[in-house]
């Protein structure tokens, strides 16, 4: 029997989960959920315009576009809210119906409402609103109706990528889910490999609903996991509460019970705004900075003829590996590409040009490109290097929590790095603090909280580099 050698055992894994990754379908779900925001808002002035014609004798008349102008903001306001433009409603066309069909009567009452006390009522003909709002009603319940048809014809009904995980639990056959086998793909839970997580995350990237299949005695380990790879997670089981689990999900046909242990830290509402936010905040920042970035590259250049930036693989969302960009600030023949040794004060590795930078920050301007990119947020925990470690510890080896901090983003700048935790990690309470910011700022996230943590990072550098 032939046996294979670990590297090519590993070889063979990194193949298997290649081939295993799934395309993201949450931007075909977000380009579903924009065409049917501008199909309603045709829908409502269609269908006040054809009312106005069947009751006014005339196209579009004004009264009757002014009541469907005043009411579809309303309208979308609620059904926002309501699940109307969710992932539910484009499975199920009878709840994407009825809630739309609540978006309108609310929107309907609140316009009149607002009439009644603005003594406006008389500028909109009732017959006409009455009977636009019965088409605008039936032109949504077909839409809804003809999306649904569509997603089954187009799509097969896939509208969202579902992953089971067998590791040696109970048999759970999940319709329209990809089951994989943990063994197979050497995925153990009580592992603390960098490589085996990242092997994880990528199989756990786009999947929408992930269910894991195990013994009693790895619920545990799988439940950290999950809350580590910030997506919505489950794990078939009985109540446990030493998992934390946040709610129960039962399923009749399959006769098995599953505990939620985790939802992913932002829904899809705050992730895009955080998106946007990165967007504008590092495309601002390379266009003001582009001076002082170029006048750095060169001095860089000039110092030693080596290369201007050092790219360094650090750990990112889901525990996936990524390539950051920093100026580089050491001797080229002396890098550190792992991070095994973290820099002291008077570091011979230190060029006089990088001493410079590292004081003012300016060596970690070039992850805006990674901002960019994608791989980074401009507000998260900060990336460490895969060898970074504490007291002679790795950093997972501090803390089980620690893989718990990659559900986000890594940031350009951090709550940590505002409260004044940076820089080398001589003692585990190095780790710890930033660690509880870290979590802090994951469960606590805001735009607002973003917005004052940028500004702090601006005062706290000019602050240090005052003196």
């Amino acid at each position: 029997m032939n046996r294979v050698t670990p590297k090519l055992l590993e070889s063979v894994r990194h193949t298997a989960v290649e081939s295993k990754v799934a395309p993201s379908l949450e931007r075909r779900r977000l380009r579903t959920y924009a065409l049917i925001l501008l199909a309603d808002g045709a829908l409502f002035n269609l269908a006040f315009a054809l009312a106005s014609l069947v009751w006014e004798d005339r196209w579009a008349e004004p009264r009757a576009m002014l009541a469907a102008q005043a009411m579809l903001p309303a309208f979308y306001t609620i059904a926002l809210y309501n699940g109307s433009y969710g992932l539910k409603a484009l499975s199920d066309w009878l709840f994407a119906a009825r809630q739309a069909l609540v978006a309108l009567v609310i929107s309907a009452g609140l316009i009149n409402f607002l009439a009644f006390y603005t003594k406006s009522n008389e500028d909109f003909s009732r017959a006409a609103v009455t009977l636009g709002l019965i088409f605008t009603a039936l032109l949504l319940v077909l839409l809804r109706r003809a999306i649904t048809g569509f997603i089954d014809w187009r799509w097969n009904g896939r509208i969202a990528n579902r992953l089971v995980i067998d590791d040696g639990g109970s048999d759970f056959a999940y319709p329209d889910a990809v089951t994989i086998s943990a063994r197979e793909l050497g995925l153990d839970p009580g592992s603390h490999d960098p490589f085996m997580l990242d092997r994880l995350g990528k199989l756990l990237r786009n999947q929408d609903h992930v269910v894991v299949s195990c013994p009693r005695e790895r619920r545990e380990e799988w439940a950290l996991l999950l809350k580590s790879a910030g997506i919505y997670g489950e794990i078939v089981s009985e109540p446990a509460h030493s998992l934390g689990a946040i709610g129960v999900h039962r399923y009749d046909v399959l006769d098995r019970t599953t505990l939620v242990v985790s939802t992913g830290p932002l829904r899809l509402r705050s992730r895009i705004i955080k998106r946007l936010f990165d967007i504008a905040t590092a495309l601002a920042g390379l266009l003001a900075l582009s001076p002082l970035l170029i006048a750095v590259a060169i001095a860089i250049k000039l110092e030693d003829r080596g290369p201007v930036l050092f790219v360094q693989r650090r750990l990112g969302r889901g525990n996936q590996f990524f390539d950051m960009f920093k100026f580089r600030s050491m001797r080229e023949e002396k890098l550190d590409r792992n991070g095994d040794r973290s820099t002291a004060r008077d570091d011979d590795r230190i060029t006089r040009v990088g001493a410079f930078i590292r004081r003012t920050s300016i060596d970690e301007l070039p992850q805006l490109i990674n901002v960019l990119t994608g791989d980074m947020s401009i507000v998260g925990p900060r990336p460490h290097a895969i060898g970074s470690q504490a007291n002679k510890k790795f950093f997972w080896e501090v803390d089980r929590k620690y893989w718990q901090r990659h559900c986000l983003k890594p940031g350009l700048t951090g709550l940590a790095q505002v409260r004044g935790h940076r820089g080398a990690t001589e003692v585990e309470k190095d780790l710890t603090d930033r660690l509880q910011s870290d979590l802090e700022y994951i469960a606590k996230w805001s735009l607002l909280r973003d917005i004052k943590i940028v500004l702090k990072t601006v005062m706290v550098l000019k602050h240090n580099n005052a003196y």
